[in-house]
């Protein structure tokens, strides 16, 4: 008969806690900090773009002094998250400590000179990279080190986007395409937790988006059979935008490989192709974040979860100025513009089926970066932190469709395959 209380049993794994907390907070003070300060710079950057309009024609200038810092002095550190999930999957030499200052100075130019990235990818490798020199700095072991850049992914992701849950799940999830790593669970959450206290203890404040519309897809009654069909018939599609968006990405690169040896070249002519589709649609409103614009009625995030707010083609436009920016060399992420890219698509197809605007814009928001990144779990309590619990079975419904139609690969190319999405 086994024993109700293993006194041993329960002082192991109370060891095992205090040992993470000592490790894991810092890293999520480090990260958090990191971020706070990249939030506030972004914020500037974006705001002397809004300004001064004329600086987009400064980004091939922009993208050839980036490409040439990534060039003499960045190396490896120009793999960015890929690297950093290598050295997750196999620790080896750690991650350089110069890829947070690289990324964040990098970032700062694509979004200065009017780039369509995001910010996700500098929070996640300064995180990474500030956890990586913690751990050289103490010369702790490889499985120590493995941690500590799982404790930098969580800190970094969940503190740029204020989503503490969403970040401890996502550095998990991301690593394998269908499974997580359970045994990191503790320290990724504390780190993740603190990282995010630390960036609002700086004064950061995140945007905040609410879903007005009432209908219910909460429980088991009470449902509203056709909206609920209705979510899966755009879950498909905004697995089917994520993919899209992951194969234009992974296209456009290889073509700037081919075409344009030399690697500081490429972001010269993404900019001028950004400038180009600039005069081609009329409107600066896909530059940047998204998140917001510089007038009341932009196209951005915010205005996508109005009914008018988005064009019908909106998210299409986002996606390949985003796909452009970012695979030419620009620094950045894809996150943010992949909300945006779900969003519009959401609005767009909430006014085509009938269906609440404001609620499909959230679900296009979390399901399309479920799609790209293969973590439907992150970006369904991504749901409940952003939007609450009300349509919690609208946002799972969403995200699984969406992972389940996207492919078997994602952004992320150091993404490693797993079981496979389909049973059997």
């Amino acid at each position: 008969m086994k024993r109700v209380f293993n006194g041993r049993e329960f002082l192991e794994v109370l060891r095992h806690l205090l040992h993470w907390t000592l490790w894991a907070a810092p890293v999520g003070v480090l990260s958090g900090s990191a971020s706070a300060l990249f939030l506030w710079l972004l914020d500037r950057v974006t705001e002397t773009q809004w300004s001064h309009p004329w600086l987009l024609y400064l980004l091939p200038v922009g993208g050839l002094a980036v490409g040439l810092l990534y060039h003499w002095i960045g190396r490896d550190a120009a793999a960015g998250n890929n690297l950093i999930l290598d050295q997750i999957h196999t620790p080896g030499g750690g991650v350089p400590r110069r890829m947070a200052p690289m990324v964040l100075l990098g970032t700062l130019v694509t979004h200065l000179f009017g780039g369509s990235a995001g910010r996700e990818g500098t929070a996640v490798q300064m995180g990474g990279s500030l956890a990586s020199t913690l751990g050289r700095l103490f010369k702790v072991p490889p499985a120590t080190h493995r941690m500590l850049l799982l404790c930098g992914v969580a800190a970094g992701f969940g503190s740029v986007f204020g989503t503490p849950l969403t970040g401890a799940i996502f550095a998990l999830e991301v690593l394998v395409v269908g499974r997580i790593d359970h045994t990191a669970l503790v320290p990724v959450l504390i780190a993740s937790v603190v990282g995010d206290a630390t960036c609002s203890a700086w004064g950061i404040h995140h945007t905040a988006y609410q879903i007005g519309s009432g209908a219910n897809v909460h429980g088991l009654a009470a449902w509203d059979t056709l909206l609920i069909l209705k979510v899966a018939l755009a879950g498909i599609g905004f697995g089917l935008a994520g993919r899209g968006f992951a194969g234009l990405a992974h296209a456009l690169q290889e073509f700037w490989k081919r075409w344009i040896p030399y690697a500081p070249l490429r972001p010269v002519a993404g900019g001028a192709v950004v400038i180009a589709m600039v005069w081609m649609v009329g409107t600066r409103d896909y530059l940047g974040l998204g998140v917001k614009g510089p007038s009341a009625d932009s196209i951005s995030i915010v205005n996508a979860f109005h009914g008018g707010g988005v064009t019908s083609w909106s998210w299409a436009w986002k996606l390949v100025f985003t796909a452009v920016t970012v695979s030419s060399g620009f620094k950045g992420g894809e996150v943010t513009p992949l909300f945006f890219i779900g969003a519009a698509l959401g609005n767009t197809l909430g006014i085509l089926m009938g269906a609440p605007v404001d609620l499909f814009a959230a679900l296009g928001f979390l399901a399309v970066f479920a799609g790209a990144t293969n973590t439907p779990l992150a970006c369904t309590v991504m749901g409940l932190e952003l939007f609450g619990a009300h349509h919690s079975v609208a946002f799972a419904v969403a995200c699984f469709l969406a992972y389940a139609f996207s492919g078997p690969s994602g952004i992320y190319t150091a993404q490693r395959p797993g079981p496979g999405k389909t049973a059997g």
